[in-house]
Order: C-alpha cells, then sequence, then structure tokens
C-alpha cells in the first residue's frame, strides 16, 4: 500500500494529491510518521457518513475529505478503548459494497467537546489554524456528491441507498490540529557520525526503574489527619471531575475495497502506541531514545538529511561486515547500531533494505547460541546474543509497511525466518562452563543475563507473532506465514517445551509477587509474554497441552483479576490490553478439556 522513495518520505501509488496535500500542510515529522491512508465511509458524533480518507499516523487517526481540502484529527491511540470488526450489512449501502464492506467501531473517549480546528485549503503558513466558519455545501461532503467515476481506484460499482442521503453534513468537533507546514527545504548539518550514532550504553529491555521515593508527611500528627483527609477529598473530586468531563464515544468506519488492510493497520498502529508509550514513562529507555528527561513526549529526531543517514547507515554496516572481526568490535558496532535506531527510525527501513545486515545478525545468533549450548557459556557470549535479539526486535516494530521486510522474511520459504526463531528458542536452565572455581558472584551474573537473554527473546517471538497474524488476515499475500507454521517449525526443538514453559512461569511469578506497580518496561513485557502464551494456546494442541497440564494450579491459585490494578497502574497506556489480555489466557488456562 506504500512504498519509500529516494528521499526517504513514503509515496502512495494511488493517489498522489493527497500524498501532495499532506507533504504541503504538515510538518515533515507528521508526514514521515504517517503510516497508511485509505478511503472509507465515516461515522461519529459528528460525521454523518461521509466518504473520507483516513490517514493514520503512528499516534493519531486523522481525517481528509475524499478530494482533500483540510486534515482533521479524529482521535489519539491514547484515548481508544477498543477496536473491533462488526458483522453486518450498512443499510447506506446495495449490491457487492454492501455485501463485502468491512464494518470497524473504534470505541474511544473524549473531553470537553468543541470546535474542531482543521487546516483550510492552501494552508502551509507558520501560523495557528482556525475553525473554518461558515462553510456551506462545498464544503460538505456527503454521499450524495460521490459518483463511481470518483471511487474507480476502489470500486467500480458503488450503488448508495437513499437513506445515506438524509445527513451528509461534514461538522467540526473538538480537537487539536496539525503542526505547521512542512519547510521545502531539508536541514542538512554536517555531523560526524558520532554526533547521530551515539554509543552510549544500552540497557536491557526489561530494566526496571528506580522505587518511587516513599513519601512521608512531616507534619506534626494534630496536623496530619486533617490534610490527609483533605488530600483525600480532593482526589476524590478530581476523579469525580474526570469522569464527568470524559465520555465514551464511537468512531465507524465502512471499507469497501476487497483488499482493505485498514483494520489491521488500526490494530498495529494502536498496538505499537501503546507500547512505546508506555515505555516513555521509563526514565532508562527515554534516556536510550535521546529524550530529555523534562520533556518526556517530545521526541526529536537528528535531522540530517536522508543521503546522511544512508552514508553512515552504509558505513557502519561495513565495519559489521568486515571479515575476522573480534567479538569486543562487533559488540561495540551492535551497540552504535542499536542506540542510533531509537534515536532515528529511518534506520529500520535501512536495514531491511540492505540484502546482509539481517542473515548476519541472525547467522552471528545462531553461532553465538551454539557455541553456548557446547559448553562456551560465557559472559560475553550471553551479552552479544542479548543484544543481537534486542535490534532484530527493534527493527521488526513500526515497520509493517516496509515492503522489503516481508519479502525478505518470506524469501527461499522463509529460510531465514526458520533460521532466526531455531536460533532463538534456547534452554531456560543455564549449563554452566567447567570451572570449579567459579565463583557465586559469577554464577549468579550468568544468570542475570541468561534471564536478561529471556526477557530479549520473548519480546522477539512476541514480534514473529504479530507478523503472522497480520500475514495471516491477509490471503491476498499468498504466502506461507502464519502462526501454526511458527509452530510446526519450532515443534521438533530440544527446548521449546521448557522455553515456552519458562515464558509461563515469569508471567505467574510477576504476578503473584509483592503488590508494588510493575515497571513501565515490566509492564510491557508482561503483555509481550501474554500475547505468546495466548497464541501458544490457540495455534499449537501440544503447547496448549504443555501449559494446562504443568501451570493450571499456578494459573488458578496465583494470578488473580483483583490485584491487577496494583500492578498495573492505570497511568501505563498499556495496563488495559494487559488486563483484558490476561483475563483471555487465564480462561483458556482454566478452561476445561
Amino acid at each position: 500500500m506504500a512504498r519509500t522513495s529516494a528521499d526517504g518520505l513514503l509515496l502512495r501509488k494511488n493517489n498522489s494529491k493527497l500524498d501532495s496535500f499532506l507533504k504541503r500542510n504538515t510538518s515533515r515529522d507528521v508526514y514521515e510518521r504517517i503510516r497508511v491512508y485509505e478511503p472509507c465511509v465515516v461515522v461519529s458524533g459528528s460525521v454523518k457518513k461521509v466518504f473520507m480518507h483516513v490517514i493514520l499516523s503512528d499516534e493519531r487517526v486523522y481525517l481528509s475529505e475524499y478530494h482533500p481540502r483540510a486534515l482533521r484529527e479524529a482521535l489519539s491511540f491514547r484515548h481508544i478503548k477498543s477496536i473491533e470488526l462488526i458483522n453486518d450489512l450498512p443499510d447506506f449501502l446495495s449490491g457487492q459494497d454492501r455485501e463485502r464492506s468491512l464494518h470497524i467501531r473504534v470505541v474511544h473517549t473524549s473531553k470537553n467537546p468543541g470546535k474542531k480546528s482543521i487546516i483550510p485549503k492552501g494552508s502551509g503558513q507558520n501560523k495557528p489554524s482556525f475553525p473554518l466558519q461558515g462553510r456551506n455545501s462545498s464544503a460538505r461532503h456527503s454521499l450524495e456528491g460521490v459518483s463511481p467515476v470518483l471511487l474507480s481506484s476502489e470500486s467500480s460499482s458503488w450503488r448508495i441507498s437513499p437513506t445515506s442521503m438524509s445527513d451528509g453534513s461534514l461538522e467540526e468537533e473538538g480537537g487539536s490540529v496539525i503542526p505547521k507546514r512542512r519547510s521545502a527545504s531539508c536541514p542538512n548539518p554536517d555531523v560526524s557520525r558520532l554526533a547521530v550514532f551515539n554509543t552510549s550504553p544500552t540497557h536491557s529491555s526489561s530494566s526496571s526503574t528506580p522505587p518511587l521515593p516513599d513519601i512521608t508527611n512531616n507534619q506534626s500528627h494534630r496536623a496530619s489527619v486533617p490534610t490527609t483527609l483533605t488530600k483525600r477529598t480532593t482526589t476524590e473530586k478530581q476523579e469525580e471531575e474526570k469522569e464527568e468531563e470524559e465520555k465514551e464515544e464511537e468512531l465507524h468506519l465502512y471499507a469497501v475495497s476487497p483488499s482493505s488492510r485498514i483494520y489491521l493497520h488500526l490494530q498495529s498502529s494502536w498496538s505499537s502506541y501503546i507500547i512505546r508509550s508506555t515505555l516513555m514513562l521509563d526514565p532508562v529507555y527515554r534516556k536510550r531514545c535521546g529524550i530529555s528527561s523534562t520533556s518526556p513526549q517530545k521526541q526529536k529526531y537528528h535531522q540530517i538529511s536522508w543521503e546522511r543517514t544512508c552514508h553512515l547507515f552504509s558505513q557502519l554496516s561495513g565495519e559489521l561486515l568486515q571479515e575476522n572481526i573480534s567479538l569486543e568490535s562487533l559488540y561495540l558496532l551492535l551497540q552504535e547500531l542499536h542506540t542510533a535506531t531509537c534515536r532515528n527510525p529511518t534506520i529500520k527501513k535501512l536495514f531491511w533494505r540492505s540484502p546482509d545486515l539481517c542473515p548476519f545478525l541472525v547467522k552471528t545468533l545462531a553461532e553465538s547460541s551454539q557455541g553456548s549450548q557446547e559448553g562456551v557459556h560465557t559472559a560475553d557470549r550471553l551479552l552479544l546474543c542479548t543484544l543481537v535479539v534486542q535490534i532484530l526486535s527493534l527493527m521488526f516494530r513500526e515497520t509493517e509497511i516496509e515492503p522489503a521486510r516481508l519479502s525478505m522474511l518470506t524469501a527461499k520459504q522463509g529460510a531465514l525466518t526458520e533460521n532466526m526463531l531455531l536460533a532463538l528458542v534456547c534452554d531456560p536452565d543455564l549449563r554452566l562452563p567447567d570451572a570449579p572455581n567459579a565463583s557465586k558472584s559469577s554464577i549468579n551474573k550468568l544468570q542475570r543475563l541468561q534471564a536478561d537473554y529471556l526477557d530479549a527473546a520473548s519480546a522477539l517471538l512476541f514480534e514473529v507473532v504479530v507478523l503472522c497474524q497480520e500475514a495471516s488476515r491477509t490471503p491476498a499475500l499468498g504466502h506461507f506465514l502464519t502462526i501454526s507454521w511458527v509452530f510446526r517449525l519450532l515443534k521438533p526443538h530440544l527446548f521449546l517445551l521448557p522455553f515456552v514453559g519458562y515464558q509461563a512461569q515469569q508471567v505467574v511469578l510477576v504476578l503473584s509477587g509483592p503488590q508494588y506497580p510493575l515497571s513501565p518496561s515490566q509492564a510491557v513485557l508482561l503483555y509481550q509474554r501474554c500475547r505468546v502464551l495466548l497464541a501458544c494456546l490457540q495455534h499449537s494442541t501440544s503447547l496448549s497441552k504443555y501449559i494446562r497440564t504443568g501451570f493450571k494450579e499456578e494459573f488458578r491459585y496465583y494470578v488473580k483479576m483483583s490485584g491487577l490494578e496494583d500492578k498495573l497502574p492505570h497511568q501505563y497506556p498499556i495496563s488495559q490490553p494487559a488486563q483484558r489480555l490476561l483475563s483471555q489466557l487465564l480462561s483458556l488456562v482454566l478452561q476445561k478439556p
């Protein structure tokens, strides 16, 4: 649906007019984050059966008329509560369009509805946008004015029933505006490689944030009681006001194209958002991404040209792929690649277009893991394997619209994917090298490194599961990549059962521990593990039997849905989705045969 041009920006094959409009009327940062768009019939509290372009970015859903004149924010992913398919036949469509329509319902919260600020046609000046006043029929783009000619790229036989003519107005609603117009010139500072590819030490994705300080009341006892009561009363009022301000709304999208992927992209974008925004609450993760702790919501990417980024990436790749590279040099270069990718997402596109780098990482993982299983289980090898897996996981994240990724993973009947999965799964029981004089501290260090690797492996397996779920819902692609294929591939693996058992045991341990909140990275890892275990239960008979037989009692007695609010704070965007996932997982584990 989308491809990437030589300047690194997304181009759409079927709608250059909309793409030009978006390029003119959004900032470069917003434009580069647009993942995909598709025309749909839109129905919401203020939009009544209007044929519009639905535009997805990393953080928001935007709407624009079919002939783009203004861009409006429909909702932010942080306000979404659920995305689901509705099995119905819309009465405002007829014929094949009615039968093949895809109805998506997005339930979200809304605050303080008011007038919607939008960008008028031709806007692009560096000044605040404003609501359009006195908009008449020329701006009220309803289905009544849509002819089959306009829809030729999506459907050749649209037939609109009379019920769609009742109210096709496009009203304005509360929301935010798009940033200022992107400058025609692209900043291209002449910076050194180290200024872009920072080599600061990386941290494990499972690293925890420091515990919150215990804030005590230093006032006297006589004063502390009313103060506490006052604070409690204030908090209760704030919660009540918050409930009054927020209301639940629905956005309905009707896709008519037989090849529509808008539902998959919505699900993927939302999942990516809740993971990324939760991790942004972790100061260690923010530091790795080069984000100031004082402004965690404002990530500033290095403003260098596409050509400069390509040059630096090519230079780094060449050093990684050189022969006879030492283990220490390899590790340092991989650290550089990891940190650079966290700070400049453009590198992910270059990674998948490189024919050599991903195969090199998979080969490195396979060789290092084999060396470990043969008894050379050193800290160096564990560190290297963990870093390689973290890089691969990072490259999977938010790259589903990159065509080169799917091409590489499905080439030669998925040979590269097969090698990666077989090397990824390992024995969770650490086999120590023959060292009679090994100290207890060194053994503990190896055990911690092994746990870090297993955390990273779970995160990468989660990415593969997501990839396969998306691919299996798109049969038009005609490839074999499904979750069932993954488990059939791994079934003969010597360590598959203990590896999956370890993941299940970690879920139980995390949820049965002391009632303190999980760190943001721990909450994300819990979500990822639950998604992997759910796939095991749903798509593998042998793994489903193994999990139910070995862990039913642990889940029954130690995983309590009532205590999840203490583990997963409500301010984590991933908390509610994780709770729903845990509820589904618990139901399947405890399900009677």
